[in-house]
């Protein structure tokens, strides 16, 4: 439920952020950001726009100002009132910053151990821990008023925003409104805006407190408007939904009762790494072929130590990289991590880095670390040669889904290879 939030920070902070397949809002979006602690200040001299860009920039506020006028009639027509529209919108202009990063960021793309060195690291894991002490008594009360373990919790606390410490500092209604206005995705960001408005008319945040990501994510937890309006709790009493304060309590009962209303099962595992055994059948490596883990164990699917998983319910088993890397054996809270942000890097993220929060071991299989992922290009360039081929993978959109991941499965076993399902760089050369 991929993504920034509140909080002033200063934007040279974001030194260094980590981002996998696109957006992400709780449910929705699916960007995973991480920044790092380092500090890069630029001290180079402002460089003054040319004459064309200064006209370029004139003119698309122009255009962005007779968008804003037409919107305020739509939202007045969805019961937002004049006051909360003059408060919200006025003096807003078009901020072009927002539309160079929605454009960059689907280029960006790690291999999913280079993302879990970062999202699991030790100084993460240290803060977490850190964090867990801190607020304990409350995340105690949160879990057991809406049956999320704590770790869980506070993984997602830290992916999102390292623990509330970068949560963004760009205006949420600019930011929205910017790509409202754009037309890649106009329909869902104007939503989001009318949402964000009705949160202002609420009394929850003022508009010049609703600051966030570029994207429009806010709070500790990372929030996108409608989700915000669908799932978020008054879990300390004072009347309102405060997920921007310094106070992370409602941010943080806010995405254990996200989890929960997507059906979270107490008790049981995100995944467990597993064991595969020789000759092990890689079809049956799928989502949607799931069997009791003691079946899987007469299979001879066991876990790292070799003892059968216990039985917390169907799972299946997730190759995130191939044949040759860790093996998870994953059950539906897998799903319900995923409802939050839908790539497989961030759901892996996230259980790990709260099994690690709990004192459980980190991974002990390989990963493929010499292969080279494929850039977000090439990924399309796979999908559309597969689908070429008779593949198909329901769509040509960059990313590695469950649908590109049977069409890999699929070639590879007409053509007489491993099954994994793993898009790899030599894949894409045997299908040129």
């Amino acid at each position: 439920m991929r993504k920034c939030a509140s909080g002033i920070i200063a934007a040279a902070l974001w030194a260094s952020i980590l981002q996998a397949e696109t957006i992400n809002q709780p449910g929705e979006l699916t960007s995973i950001q991480l920044a790092s602690a380092d500090v890069t200040v630029s001290i180079r001299p402002v460089v003054r726009p040319s004459a064309k860009e200064y006209r370029v920039s004139t003119e698309g506020n122009a255009r962005f100002q007779a968008w804003l006028g037409a919107f305020r009639e739509r939202a007045g027509q969805q019961g937002i009132s004049h006051a909360t529209l003059d408060r919200a919108l006025a003096g807003l202009t078009y901020d072009k910053k927002v539309i160079e990063r929605d454009r960059n960021q689907a280029e960006f793309s790690k291999p999913i151990w280079e993302y879990l060195d970062t999202a699991v690291s030790d100084r993460r894991i240290a803060n977490g821990r850190a964090g867990l002490e801190r607020h304990d008594r409350i995340l105690t009360q949160i879990e057991a008023r809406y049956g999320v373990e704590k770790e869980v919790v506070a993984a997602i606390w830290g992916l999102e925003t390292s623990f509330g410490t970068f949560r963004g500092n760009d205006h949420t209604i600019r930011s929205l409104a910017t790509l409202a206005f754009d037309a890649r995705r106009s329909q869902f960001f104007e939503a989001q805006l009318i949402a964000a408005l009705q949160i202002i008319q609420a009394g929850d945040v003022s508009p010049r407190n609703m600051v966030g990501s570029w994207a429009g994510a806010m709070g500790h937890t990372q929030f996108m408007p409608t989700s915000y309006l669908d799932h978020a709790v008054d879990f300390d009493g004072d009347g309102r939904r405060d997920i921007w304060s310094e106070d992370p309590t409602d941010a943080l009962a806010s995405a254990a009762a996200y989890l929960a209303r997507h059906g979270w099962t107490k008790g049981q595992p995100w995944g467990i790494e597993v064991r595969l055994p020789k000759g092990f059948d890689f079809a049956t490596a799928k989502r949607d072929y799931t069997l009791l883990p003691s079946d899987w164990a007469a299979r001879g699917v066991v876990g790292r130590n070799g003892k059968p998983i216990p039985d917390h319910g169907r799972a299946a088993i997730l190759l995130p990289a191939g044949g040759q890397g860790v093996a998870l054996m994953i059950f539906d809270n897998f799903g319900v991590i995923e409802k939050y942000n839908g790539a497989d890097a961030y759901v892996i993220g996230i259980g790990h880095l709260s099994d690690r929060l709990a004192g459980r071991a980190p991974f002990k299989g390989d990963w493929p670390r010499s292969d080279r992922v494929l850039s977000f290009t090439e990924k399309k360039e796979l999908q559309t040669r597969l689908t070429q081929a008779g593949f198909d993978t329901q769509g040509i959109d960059g990313r590695n889904g469950p649908n590109t991941i049977n069409a890999v499965r699929e070639y590879q076993l007409a053509q007489g290879l491993l099954p994994d399902g793993y898009a790899s760089l030599k894949l894409l050369e045997r299908l040129r």
